[in-house]
């Protein structure tokens, strides 16, 4: 009786938090989908992540991501630009050199 009683804490704790209810509205659209996906697991994947408001931590990393590959760009671009002018200058030096 015990684990009965569990499982019952259980599923009133999925009902109190909205999961059986979400669940239940993504496995309705499944159900009423015309032309059922090749991947079901996708399709809920899709619609369950779709249903949860964004993290605004979430989009601040995401943010902080695209500046970072922005700099990380510049900083390979002006490295390249670095290189050509240590070899210009090492090549230059090599003709200047007295004999």
């Amino acid at each position: 009786q015990g684990a009965d009683s569990k499982r019952e804490q259980f599923r009133r704790y999925l009902e109190r938090s909205g999961v059986l209810d979400t669940l239940t509205k993504v496995l309705v659209a499944l159900y009423e989908e015309p032309e059922k996906p090749n991947s079901a697991l996708d399709f809920l994947k899709h619609h369950l992540g779709a249903s949860t408001p964004e993290n605004p931590e979430i989009e601040a990393l995401r943010l902080e991501v695209a500046e970072m590959k922005e700099k990380y760009e510049a900083v390979l671009e002006e490295n390249k630009n670095l290189k050509i002018k240590v070899r210009h200058t090492y090549k230059q030096s090599l003709h200047k050199a007295p004999q």
